[in-house]
């Protein structure tokens, strides 16, 4: 495996691993460095991954210069190399959710992490600023969440919009009907009735990148992609509604 580094927008970068035997066709996990005084890394990588986006991170910036750490939600593949990177970086501290924190982090940091907020805000330095934004159950995980980077309108998905495959790293074209695929596939989304809500909330950001966990990143327009992907887990949570002798809302 070799991680593959490339600018998805102006100092976000995305640390791209490519694992081809997962599914028939194969998967990206992807970290996005963002640049600025204070780096940031979204996404750790699994643990066993860490040597490889340790060197790409090294190609970028000197690693021991992290300052933050975030991610999606408590999960291997978002954070299971989150000790590792506090080892290499003595500066460098883990920023979560209230949920996440309080539930996991805690415990599983091997450095106290820092509580966000719903809504605020880390100065990087250098014009990069990120903001996070709670997404609890969406699309699974009670700690989920999101980061949102202002300079250049880039949301840091999580596991929103997951696809399959190995893309380029940068698209202009579909990426909702991927994610439905993927969706129909694995399954992987905590269907709930504010589903579709909390995801439309994010498309008030007007986005122009839509950094994706598993899959290529996305540029144009990311409001209109975010509410068609809404507009499916809409149409799930009713059929599922139904299979149970629900009524459709109208």
């Amino acid at each position: 495996m070799e991680t593959r580094v490339a600018e998805i927008a102006d100092g976000i970068y995305r640390l791209s691993t490519f694992v081809p035997d997962l599914t028939p066709a194969g998967m990206t996990f992807n970290s996005f460095l963002v640049r600025g005084e204070e780096p940031l890394l979204f996404h750790t990588g699994l643990r066993n991954m860490f040597p490889l986006n340790r060197d790409a991170v090294a190609s970028l910036i000197p690693p021991e210069t992290l300052r933050w750490i975030t991610f999606g939600h408590y999960e291997a593949d978002e954070c299971g190399a989150m000790n590792e990177w506090l080892a290499v970086a003595p500066g460098a501290q883990v920023a979560h959710g209230q949920t996440g924190v309080s539930v996991s982090l805690n415990d599983m940091a091997s450095r106290p992490p820092r509580v966000l907020d719903d809504g605020e805000r880390i100065d990087l330095g250098g014009g990069k600023v990120v903001r996070y934004i709670d997404t609890p159950h969406t699309p699974h995980g009670w700690d989920a969440g999101v980061l949102f980077e202002e300079s250049t309108g880039t949301l840091m998905c999580g596991d929103l919009f997951t696809q399959l495959g190995n893309e380029p790293a940068l698209v202009h074209g579909d990426v909702v009907g991927p994610a439905i695929a993927a969706e129909d596939v694995f399954h992987y989304s905590s269907l709930n009735p504010g589903m579709g809500m909390t995801i439309r909330g994010l498309a008030t950001l007007a986005p122009k990148t839509l950094a994706l966990m598993h899959g290529p990143s996305f540029a144009g327009d990311g409001a209109a992609a975010i509410n068609a992907l809404a507009d499916d887990y809409d149409r799930r949570i009713g059929d599922r509604l139904a299979e149970f002798g629900f009524a459709r809302a109208a």
